[in-house]
C-alpha cells in the first residue's frame, strides 16, 4: 500500500522509476503468487496473467490479472489503494458472441436460467453491468420477460472484498476462492453458451 501511496496522481517518470522495484516486489509478484495458488486450486483456473505497468498512471497504481475459462470469459482481479476488487466478466466479444448470448437469452430454458444466477450474484453483493444498448435489439420484443438482459453486449458481475488485514495474509486465497465460486455459475452458463464464434 505504502508503494501505491507514493504513485498517486500524476507521479513523473523518475518518481516511478525510483518506486519500480519496489512496485514489482511488493505489489506485482504477490498478485503472481496469489494467482499460483488460486491455479493450484482448480485446474480450470490455470490460465492467467498479470498485467505488467504501462506508461498511463493508472496502471502503475492498479495491479490487474484475469483467469481466463472460455473466450472472453473471466474472473478479473484488481489491487489499488481501494483494496481488491473482483469481477466476473464476458466483454470485448468476438463477432457473433453477441448473437450466441441473445439466443440463449432469448430461449426459455437458458435464459430463466441466466435470470435466477444473475438475481443469485447481485443477492450476495455483486454490482451487474455491461454494455448495455438503450433497448432490446431488432428481432426481439421489447416487452420481452428477459429485456433487461437481451441489452448486453457484455455482463460483468463486480464488487470489492475490500483492504482489511487478511489482504496481507494467505487468508487472500480463500477470499478470492469464496468470490470464485459465486461467480461460477454465471461464467459456466456464459462458456456453454457463448462459445467462440465460427
Amino acid at each position: 500500500m505504502d508503494v501505491l501511496w507514493q504513485l498517486q496522481g500524476e507521479p513523473t517518470h523518475a518518481t516511478r522509476e525510483r518506486y519500480r522495484a519496489d512496485r514489482e516486489r511488493l505489489v506485482r509478484q504477490p498478485m503472481i503468487a496469489l494467482l499460483n495458488e488460486v491455479a493450484d486450486s482448480d485446474p480450470r483456473y490455470e490460465d492467467f496473467s498479470v498485467w505488467h505497468y504501462r506508461t498511463n498512471s493508472w496502471w502503475w497504481q492498479h495491479q490487474s490479472a484475469v483467469i481466463r475459462l472460455g473466450r472472453k470469459i473471466e474472473i478479473g482481479l484488481r489491487f489499488s489503494l481501494d483494496g481488491l476488487r473482483v469481477q466476473g466478466a464476458w466483454w470485448y466479444p468476438d463477432p457473433g458472441q453477441v448473437d450466441m448470448f441473445r439466443k440463449a437469452v432469448a430461449s426459455e430454458g437458458s435464459g430463466r436460467e441466466l435470470s435466477a444466477i444473475v438475481e443469485d450474484v447481485r443477492k450476495k453483493g455483486y454490482d451487474i453491468s455491461g454494455d448495455l444498448m438503450k433497448r432490446p435489439p431488432r428481432g426481439y420484443p421489447t416487452n420481452h420477460t428477459r429485456s433487461d438482459l437481451l441489452r448486453h453486449r457484455s455482463l460483468i458481475a463486480a464488487r470489492s472484498l475490500g483492504c482489511e488485514e487478511w489482504l496481507h495474509t494467505p487468508e487472500a486465497v480463500d477470499r478470492v476462492l469464496s468470490a470464485a465460486a459465486d461467480l461460477d455459475a454465471l461464467l459456466m452458463w456464459l462458456v456453454r453458451h457463448v462459445k467462440r464464434a465460427a
